[in-house]
C-alpha cells in the first residue's frame, strides 16, 4: 500500500484495517441518495391595479425577493418552487382586501410550465389615510369552546364598540399577536368568527400554539396557518407608517418546544423590504415572542429564556435602526414596555385572555384587554384598553398592607406605565410627590392564582413579579387619597379613594 493511500485511510481512522479491506469494498459505487429538493425556477408575472389602472412602486415579493412595479403596475419575479405565495405590500391610500375581516393580499403559487401569473386588485381609500388607528389582540389563545364563546361574546363586542366610539369615518385594522388558538385547530374558525365581529380588517402573526406539532421541522411547522391565512412573514402600509409582520417562533421538532429566533431568510427579506422605506419612517414591527423583557431580572433569573425573547434580536435592532420603530409582541400574558434608546419602542402586550381564560386579569393584574394606537401622520399615541371598562381604566388601587412586604404602604398597579409617565399622590388634598415603584406581586394575582389549587381551571397559573406597581405610606391621620396619573401624552387619569373604605374591600 502506498504511503499516500495509508495516510488517507489513516485520516478517516481506518490505518488498522488497510490491509483487509477488498478491492469490492473500496471500489464500491456510493448509495443512491434520495431524491433531491426540487428548486425549478419559475416566472411570476402580473400586474397590481386598481379599477383598471396600473399602480407604480408597490413592492411585490414571493417571501424571498422583493420588486417594484413598474409605472404600468407591472411587475416580474423570478422565484422556485419553495415558495408558497406571491403578495403585495399594501400601498398607503389603498383598502386592505379582506373576507369577513381576515386580511388577503396573497395568492398561492400555483405553476404550470414554470410560470405562474398573479393580479392584484386593489381598492383606492375614499379618504386621507394620514390619520388612522390600529389595535393589537395578544394571544386570543382559545382551547376549548367556552374559551371561544368568551372571546367572541365578551372580547370581540368590547373591540367594535370601541372601534365605533371613533365614528363612521375612522380607519382602524388590527393584529392577531400569535396564539389565535391553543393547539386546537379546529378553534380557528371560532377566532375568524370573532374577528368578523369587531368590523376591521385583521392580520395574523403566528404564535408556538399556532403551529403544526407533528412536524419535524420548523419549515413544516406552518401548515395549517398558511393554509387559512397565507404568508407569516410579510408588510403594508397606511399613511405615513410602514408595517411589518415576522414569524419569531422557531420550532425545534420535539411538540411545543421552540425559541425565539428570526431565520435567514426572514431577514434577508426584511432587509430587502426596508430598502424601499425611506429613512425616519416610523415602522411597526409585529411577532409574538417579544424581541427582550426584562421578565428574568424581575424574577431573578441569570439568563432569559430561550422561548421568551429572540435571540438574535441585534439584527433586527439594527435594521430598523434607521427608523422610528415600535415592536408589539404577545406571548408572555404580561405588560410592558421597553424603551431603547431614541429610535425603539417594544410593547409588550397584556393578553386578551389574561391568564389563559381563568378571570379577569393576567398573571401580572393587568386586565384582560389589548392595544390601541393612534396614528397621526408619523406620530403614534397609545392606550391600554381593558375588556369591559372604559379607556379612563389605567389603574387599580388596593388598601394599606395588600402587599405584605409594605404593610404601611397603599399600592397602585399601573399596567401601561412607561419611563415617561408621573404618578403623583395627594393626601387629604396635600401634594405629597411621586409615588415609589418597586418590583412585587399584583394583590388581586395573589388571591385568585398563588398557590397549587388556584385557579382551578389551570392549576399551573402563578403570580409574577411586576415592576409596575407603586407605593405610597399614608400618614396615620390620614381620611383620604388621590392617585394623579399623567401618561406620556399627557393625558391624566385619576383615583381618589376612602382610606377606611379601601381597606373594607
Amino acid at each position: 500500500m502506498s504511503q499516500k493511500r495509508r495516510t488517507f485511510l489513516k485520516s478517516l481512522g481506518l490505518a488498522g484495517f488497510g490491509l483487509t479491506l477488498s478491492t469490492d469494498l473500496l471500489a464500491a459505487k456510493p448509495v443512491v441518495a434520495a431524491k433531491g429538493k426540487d428548486l425549478s425556477a419559475i416566472s411570476i408575472k402580473g400586474r397590481v391595479q386598481s379599477q383598471g389602472k396600473g399602480i407604480a412602486s408597490v413592492a411585490v415579493t414571493d417571501g424571498i425577493n422583493v420588486t417594484l412595479t413598474d409605472s404600468k403596475g407591472n411587475y416580474e419575479l423570478t422565484s422556485n418552487v419553495t415558495a408558497d405565495f406571491v403578495y403585495v405590500s399594501v400601498p398607503r391610500g389603498y383598502a386592505f382586501t379582506n373576507e369577513k375581516g381576515i386580511a388577503r393580499f396573497y395568492k398561492k403559487i400555483v405553476p404550470a410550465n414554470g410560470r405562474f401569473k398573479a393580479d392584484f386588485e386593489l381598492q383606492k381609500l375614499s379618504q386621507d389615510d394620514t390619520k388612522h388607528n390600529f389595535l393589537v389582540w395578544a394571544d386570543p389563545q382559545i382551547i376549548s369552546k367556552s374559551d371561544a364563546e368568551e372571546l367572541k361574546t365578551v372580547s370581540a363586542p368590547d373591540t367594535q364598540q370601541l372601534v365605533k366610539s371613533y365614528g363612521p369615518d375612522a380607519l382602524f385594522h388590527g393584529f392577531g399577536c400569535g396564539d389565535l388558538v391553543w393547539d386546537k385547530f379546529e378553534l380557528f374558525e371560532d377566532y375568524q368568527q370573532a374577528v368578523a365581529t369587531t368590523g376591521i380588517p385583521f392580520f395574523q402573526v403566528i404564535g408556538n400554539h399556532d403551529m403544526d406539532l407533528d412536524a419535524r421541522t420548523d419549515d413544516l411547522s406552518a401548515r395549517t396557518f398558511k393554509d387559512l391565512f397565507g404568508p407569516t412573514y410579510y408588510s403594508f402600509n397606511r399613511g405615513e407608517v410602514h408595517y411589518v409582520v415576522l414569524d419569531d417562533v422557531f420550532f425545534i421538532g420535539i411538540s411545543k418546544k421552540y425559541i425565539g429566533y428570526l431565520t435567514e431568510q426572514q431577514l434577508a427579506w426584511l432587509e430587502q423590504d426596508l430598502a424601499h422605506v425611506k429613512p425616519g419612517t416610523t415602522v411597526v414591527v409585529n411577532l409574538h415572542i417579544p424581541a427582550y423583557t426584562k421578565q428574568h431580572i424581575r424574577s431573578n433569573e441569570k439568563e432569559e429564556s430561550l422561548g421568551g425573547v429572540v435571540s438574535n434580536r441585534k439584527e433586527l435592532y439594527r435594521l430598523l435602526s434607521p427608523y422610528k420603530a415600535h415592536i408589539m409582541s404577545g406571548h408572555t400574558h404580561f405588560n410592558e414596555k421597553i424603551i431603547t434608546g431614541d429610535n425603539l419602542i417594544e410593547h409588550v402586550h397584556g393578553t386578551v385572555c389574561g391568564a389563559w381564560w381563568t378571570g379577569p386579569i393576567c398573571y401580572d393584574g393587568t386586565p384582560n384587554g389589548y392595544g390601541v394606537y393612534e396614528v397621526n401622520g408619523s406620530e403614534v399615541q397609545w392606550f391600554y384598553k381593558s375588556v369591559g371598562h372604559p379607556k379612563q381604566h389605567q389603574m387599580r388601587v388596593y388598601p394599606i398592607g395588600a402587599v405584605k412586604e409594605m404593610p404601611q404602604h397603599l399600592a397602585v398597579n399601573i399596567w401601561n406605565w412607561d419611563p415617561a409617565w408621573k404618578i403623583e399622590w395627594l393626601e387629604d388634598g396635600k401634594p405629597m410627590g411621586e409615588m415609589q415603584r418597586q418590583t412585587a406581586l399584583d394583590p388581586m394575582s395573589v388571591e385568585l392564582h398563588l398557590g397549587s389549587s388556584k385557579p382551578a381551571k389551570h392549576k399551573w397559573v402563578e403570580p409574577h413579579p411586576t415592576d409596575h406597581i407603586f407605593f405610597a405610606k399614608p400618614s396615620a391621620s390620614a381620611q383620604r387619597l388621590t392617585i394623579q396619573v399623567t401618561d406620556r401624552f399627557r393625558n391624566s387619569y385619576k383615583e381618589e379613594v376612602d382610606l377606611k373604605e379601601l381597606s373594607r374591600m
